[in-house]
């Protein structure tokens, strides 16, 4: 066994053995949490393509096509992780779970057509491209777009980081897939692809088991608890919330932290620290959809306005558009808005 192997396998196994860590955590501590499950799912996607891109002697094709497709579905679970991490959200998107029944399926595909070299073979491999950059362009997306409006400040830290990161995991990931399949590369040269995988795994695995916020998932018992607080500032509060009944900012739906930190004349900073750790918000957006979503109900119970269609209402409030508002609307209340304004208005 060469040098190059033996560190090869080292890397590939430190790499597993931080990410088991590191999802037993997750499950220990987060498991109520959405973020934390699919985490623990993309997880494993990723251990199975280390092993994949290992180049083992597998029994048969057949035995490697179950782990492939569980590798295979990584992009997705990592679209649906920075969804429900980036933007607190506790529920799945109505297409997450099919987008990774597919990408798997797919996979399978592919994989009992990959010995014929047929049309099969290089339609599902086009498919297959197809997926893998649109999810993880997808999931970068997510965690760049909404950045400026995190609260949690370790978090939003660690955005741009893992935008390189992924980024840079899969350029290599497609070099290598492309060497396979298209150009039948040199076993060194797949083996080299497979070792920089192996290697950024690692180092990105240690960083995410380094974090120890304990309301860095989700707000945890613990993390939110009055004790866990830092002292609240009583008269930025009462400024904060005057300002926000009189002048009414979250009708903008251009309103961005940095606008209301200088319309209440204070710094960003203090301001991003004081609404995440005084007033409890992990989102900027979130805390102005709290204001939106009371004015949209309250204009719904209203007999006066029950001819003003929910559009206008919720534009009004300072909506972008009708489909993150009905999704705001259905998260926090369990209904549509339609049902609200019938039970409301009886």
């Amino acid at each position: 066994m060469t040098m190059f192997t033996q560190i090869d396998l080292m890397a590939r196994g430190a790499s597993i053995a931080l990410f088991v860590l590191w999802s037993w955590i997750l499950i220990r501590d987060h498991r109520e949490m959405l973020a934390a499950r699919i985490a623990v799912a993309m997880n494993v996607a990723i251990m199975c393509y280390i092993l994949i891109a290992a180049n083992w002697q597998w029994p048969s094709e057949l035995a490697r096509i179950p782990v492939n497709m569980v590798a295979g579905s990584a992009p997705a679970l990592f679209w649906l992780f920075t969804r429900a991490w980036f933007n607190d959200e506790n529920q799945l998107p109505r297409w997450g779970i099919p987008a990774v029944v597919l990408t798997a399926l797919n996979i399978m595909v592919m994989q009992l057509a990959f010995p014929y070299k047929n049309l099969i073979f290089y339609t599902t491999s086009v498919i297959f491209r197809f997926f893998m950059f649109g999810f993880a362009a997808a999931g970068l997306w997510e965690a760049w777009r909404g950045r400026a409006g995190d609260l949690v400040e370790f978090r939003r830290k660690l955005r741009p980081r893992i935008v390189v990161a992924v980024a840079i995991y899969v350029m290599l990931i497609a070099a290598s897939e492309i060497a396979v399949y298209s150009y039948d590369a040199p076993d060194w040269v797949v083996r080299s692809v497979g070792s920089s995988i192996a290697v950024i795994t690692l180092l990105f695995c240690g960083a995410m088991f380094g974090m120890r916020h304990a309301d860095l998932f989700g707000p945890s018992k613990k993390a939110s608890s009055a004790n866990h607080r830092p002292p609240a500032d009583e008269a930025l509060t009462k400024r904060l919330l005057a300002f926000m009944q009189s002048e009414m900012p979250h009708r903008d739906e251009e309103m961005t932290i940095s606008k209301l930190a200088s319309a209440l004349g204070e710094q960003e900073y203090r301001l991003r620290r004081h609404i995440n750790g005084a007033m409890g918000h992990r989102n900027f957006a979130a805390f102005l959809n709290g204001y939106r979503l009371d004015e949209v109900k309250s204009a719904l119970a209203d007999p006066s306005q029950k001819d003003v269609p929910i559009i206008t209402i919720a534009l009004d409030a300072g909506f972008g558009s009708l489909g993150p508002f009905n999704r705001a609307f259905r998260e926090a209340e369990g209904m549509t808005p339609s049902e609200y304004r019938a039970r409301a208005t009886g």
